[in-house]
């Protein structure tokens, strides 16, 4: 094939031009509805719908949600401002996972995929009937700009996650070419078909890089149609919207009205609940599930608690301590701090017993390392010995464990033994260095909920010396200091896949340490992870993914990076009884996408609360 118009990823305003010709890879290529890599996806050419929708739901109603803090912008692609909750409805994506199967995307803004068989670039054709909210039709070159821009411009996630695409060509008004640098990197097609795209004429004139507070174009199923900063955000369901008949959209958006109300903190937005005010909510705090639902409307029938069980991976929530800071940069003074967490006490005393303790980066999944390393994981970890700690072979990982009575002493003491062989000492019962300063720092938290854990944790500090002071400050204020790194501990979540790839470069690796907005906020930066990360990146299939996952969630756990937290295997959800929902509920989601409202339960239920 002669050389054609190719747009530069790494081009701020790029030339898009059409190519007259496909590009064909030398060992062909296969035309497909969906991608998957855990085999052939469940559903086959000509579906009409998810197994877990409803396709004959009703569509009507409002529904209302509560967000917590504040936001300044419906540009939710770049570093700078808060983005208003719900905003990612407005754009379609190239591809739409399944909820009842993992790893496995279908056709969606793409009417079409053409992969070639040596995996070295994939082709996605949109669907003719595209059009974006303004009636414009929605083209390939829109698709070429969106992933040049966020690319360039986007959080830097994006560059982590496409790393290893080396151009995108456009070969026609609907057909648009990812070529990647070689065919080792097998989830990268299910990647590019997460792109939200969005509309290159509309953004031409804007600054991409600074934060919107102009309702942007969309090409959704919803639009923004009212809104006031920092306080409230409504969408109206679009009554013409082109793809409400996909089989990837069938049974979903129900809604005709989606409101978010903005709240200063989590308990206002629940008393909200509670006022009728907030229709839906998921409960994430174990003592609110346990004992705040005693009010009278629940006891009147008219609210609904569900526990809903799912099957997805829970990966990692923790304290996270920024080894960017001297205080946190040996692995024993982490150890430390891990031990003096009282995670059975916490369990029985703060969260009625409602969790498991996640072991695991990769927790609730086949992904986890457990025992010691053996066959091929063995095998793989060998070449790296000397430059990881000798626990990672000699030692089964396990996290401290109490009677839950309260009585940490034995966990202390070990974490006492370990600061001192780092150099630290206890004088006046403060913990001080060589240098005489103190062991100080800063806990920093986004919402008060979670002081009700932080301030045992700090007693049990207290009683080595240590003094940490817990912080909490507003969603805008946490989310710079975030995406500057400026913070000592924190809390943070890892979210993972049943099928982890490129965005594990964004959470461990060297390059994403120093990059401010990276997930990376541990600031690991070990070359031996580097190496780790982009072995489960080219995992040739899915035995290798585990083998190369497990050893990387080993490494990691022999840092002592975290003190991890809990997880829960259900979702905790509370509703006003005017929903009704599928019989068959999706394995890895919540999908209130596919609930509706029941006009019926909608009037007995105005009717109850006009009779008080």
């Amino acid at each position: 094939m002669k050389r054609r118009a190719i747009v530069s990823a790494t081009l701020a305003a790029p030339l898009v031009a059409a190519l007259p010709r496909r590009v064909v890879a030398a060992s062909g290529s296969t035309r497909t509805h969906a991608l998957s890599l855990l085999g052939e996806p469940r559903y086959k050419p000509g579906f009409t719908h998810f197994s877990y929708v409803n396709p004959d739901a009703p569509k009507g109603g409002e529904v209302t949600l509560a967000a917590i803090g504040s936001f300044d912008s419906f540009n939710p692609f770049i570093v700078r401002g808060v983005p208003a909750a719900g905003v990612s409805m407005l754009w379609m994506t190239l591809l739409r996972g399944s909820q009842d199967e993992a790893s496995t995307e279908y056709a969606h803004l793409a009417e079409a995929i053409e992969l070639a068989n040596d995996r070295t670039w994939v082709a996605f054709e949109l669907h003719p009937d595209a059009v974006w909210h303004d009636g414009r039709p929605i083209t390939a070159e829109d698709v070429a700009w969106t992933f040049a821009t966020l690319r360039q411009h986007g959080r830097p996630f994006f560059r982590a996650y496409w790393a290893d695409v080396t151009n995108v060509l456009v070969e026609g008004p609907r057909r648009v070419v990812f070529r990647f640098k070689d065919g080792s990197n097998r989830e990268l097609p299910l990647i590019l078909g997460q792109l939200s795209v969005l509309p290159k004429h509309w953004w031409e004139g804007r600054d991409f890089t600074r934060p919107l507070l102009e309702p942007p174009l969309g090409s959704g199923a919803y639009r923004i149609e009212s809104f006031e900063a920092g306080r409230t955000v409504t969408y109206r369901r679009v009554p013409d919207f082109w793809g409400r008949d996909l089989p990837t959209k069938k049974g979903t958006d129900n809604f005709d009205v989606m409101r978010y109300e903005y709240f200063r903190d989590a308990t206002v937005a629940f008393e909200a609940f509670k006022a009728g005010q907030i229709d839906f909510r998921t409960e994430n705090i174990a003592k609110e599930w346990a004992t705040g639902y005693d009010f009278p409307a629940r006891r009147r029938g008219l609210v609904k608690l569900e526990e809903i069980p799912h099957e997805l991976p829970t990966g990692m929530q923790a304290f996270v301590m920024n080894i960017r800071r001297p205080l946190f940069q040996d692995r024993r003074v982490r150890e430390a701090l891990m031990l003096a967490f009282d995670f059975e006490w916490s369990n029985r005393n703060l969260f009625f017993d409602a969790y498991a303790r996640t072991t695991s980066y990769f927790s609730n999944s086949e992904l986890a390392s457990s025992g010691l390393p053996e066959g091929e994981e063995l095998k793989l970890l060998e070449r790296f010995r000397g430059r990881v700690p000798e626990e990672v072979f000699s030692r089964e990982f396990k996290l401290p464990v109490t009677d839950g009575s309260g009585n940490n002493r034995e966990n202390l003491r070990r974490a006492l033994t370990l600061l001192q062989q780092a150099g630290w000492t206890v004088r006046n019962q403060r913990l001080v260095d060589a240098q005489g300063r103190p062991f100080s720092f800063e806990l920093l938290l986004s919402s008060p909920s979670f002081e009700r854990v932080a301030l045992p944790y700090a007693q049990q500090l207290q009683r080595l010396g240590i003094e940490m002071r817990v912080r909490t400050v507003d969603t805008a204020q946490y989310q710079a200091r975030m995406d500057s790194f400026d913070f000592d501990m924190t809390v943070d979540v890892f979210g993972q896949s049943l099928s982890p790839g490129n965005e594990q470069r964004d959470y461990w690796t060297c390059a994403k340490a120093r990059e401010e907005g990276s997930r990376n906020s541990i600031g690991i930066c070990d070359p031996v992870i580097d190496e780790l990360v982009e072995l489960v990146i080219s995992a040739p299939d899915r035995e290798q993914l585990i083998i190369r996952t497990r050893a990387l969630d080993r490494v990691l756990l022999w840092g002592h990076y975290v003190v991890p937290h809990w997880h829960s295997r259900t979702f905790r959800v509370a509703f006003w009884d005017k929903f009704d929902r599928p019989a068959t509920p999706p394995r890895y989601g919540l999908g209130f996408d596919t609930w509706w409202i029941d006009p019926e339960r909608e009037r007995r239920l105005a009717e109850a609360r006009r009779s008080g």
